[in-house]
């Protein structure tokens, strides 16, 4: 088995560097990746992202969105979490046999002290019947890899906050993460790991997963990226990662009702979007204004619905002479979410 064990801490870059080497680089052996990241959330292949996050929450506190290559459901993740990856042929495991490839972190943090984490159900890793961990699948190309989450000292206050979308609710085709008791795994592991930080932890597990006491005995296993396979990730990363139309364009149809009450009246929008872009748009409600809201809808047909891309649609547009009254930041707030 060889590992890799990134340096970078934004989750596009390191998605892009475990696509690439699934699909670019033959090992002869298994190889399993470790990476940590920045607060940010990842939601499904087949999701639709503005289900699954709360816009608002994220935008104010700076949280990456992107979008992974495999199924599953959104999670989030910070730097008290740490990410796994095997990387194998695919005919050496049955795509989603979870058990199978999950059994070596298993084993690995039985002998870390909690004893009592186990596979559960289709893709969950549980301690104490709490889940500290999710895992998707992915095959390309006579590869598979499986990759997973865990949930060393996640600041838990933050994933309701994040993974919870506002009561103006979103009905659409796409596949909705099931909400799960979640708990942080430190305090299950033995005393000689209470203190442990995820850089730690990450060290541990290689050496229990290599059978050896310290990572110098397997220096020979640590595979490096090369500046020149650098350049082809970076190209990723941009194409995916990093790109809205795979993050958000990528999501199924889906229609928005956002309704809200001001002094000077309600505005209630009905949005149809399609392929992350706003395909039509009405607005309903008792506020006054002197102009036709067709107009608005009508600037509005074929924009990105991101609360950026509306703000500069509308930006020549005096807001005040179709929504007299209600501040322009407040219209753009309640159609973009």
């Amino acid at each position: 088995m060889y590992y890799v064990a990134m340096k970078d801490h934004e989750i596009g870059r390191n998605l892009a560097t475990e696509q690439y080497l699934m699909n670019n680089v033959d090992f002869d052996e298994p190889l399993v990746l470790f990476y940590y990241e920045e607060p940010c959330i990842i939601v499904g292949r087949n999701q639709n992202t503005l289900e699954e996050i709360n816009a608002d929450y994220v935008r104010e506190h700076h949280i990456t969105v992107t979008r992974r290559l495999s199924g599953g459901g959104a999670v989030y993740q910070d730097l008290g979490n740490l990410c796994f990856s095997f990387v194998v042929d695919s005919d050496s495991q049955e795509f989603g046999d979870f058990k199978t490839f999950t059994k070596p972190i298993i084993d690995a943090l039985h002998d870390m002290g909690a004893t009592t984490a186990t596979v559960s159900g289709r893709n969950d890793l549980l301690v104490d019947g709490k889940k500290f961990s999710g895992n998707a699948m992915y095959s390309r190309n006579g590869k598979t890899f499986s990759h997973g989450t865990l949930m060393l000292n996640v600041d838990l206050n933050v994933v309701p906050q994040a993974l919870t979308v506002p009561t103006d609710k979103i009905a659409s085709k796409g596949i909705k993460s099931v909400r799960s008791r979640v708990t942080n795994l430190r305090p299950y592991l033995a005393p000689e790991y209470q203190n442990i930080t995820v850089p730690e932890f990450q060290d541990a597990l290689l050496k229990e997963l290599f059978h050896v006491d310290s990572l110098d005995q397997i220096a020979d296993k640590e595979y490096h990226v090369t500046p020149e396979q650098q350049k082809a990730i970076d190209k990723i990363y941009e194409d995916y990662y990093a790109n809205w139309d795979w993050v958000y364009g990528k999501s199924p149809e889906f229609s928005v009702k956002r309704r809200q009450h001001f002094d000077m009246g309600t505005i209630d929008a009905r949005i149809s979007v399609d392929d992350g872009l706003i395909n039509s748009i009405k607005f309903y409600g008792d506020f006054f204004g002197s102009g036709n809201v067709q107009d608005i809808e009508a600037a509005l047909k074929g924009v990105r619905y991101d609360h950026e891309a509306i703000a500069k649609a509308l930006a020549d547009i005096d807001l005040n002479q179709y929504f007299t009254g209600i501040e322009r930041s407040a219209v753009i707030d309640l159609i973009a979410q």
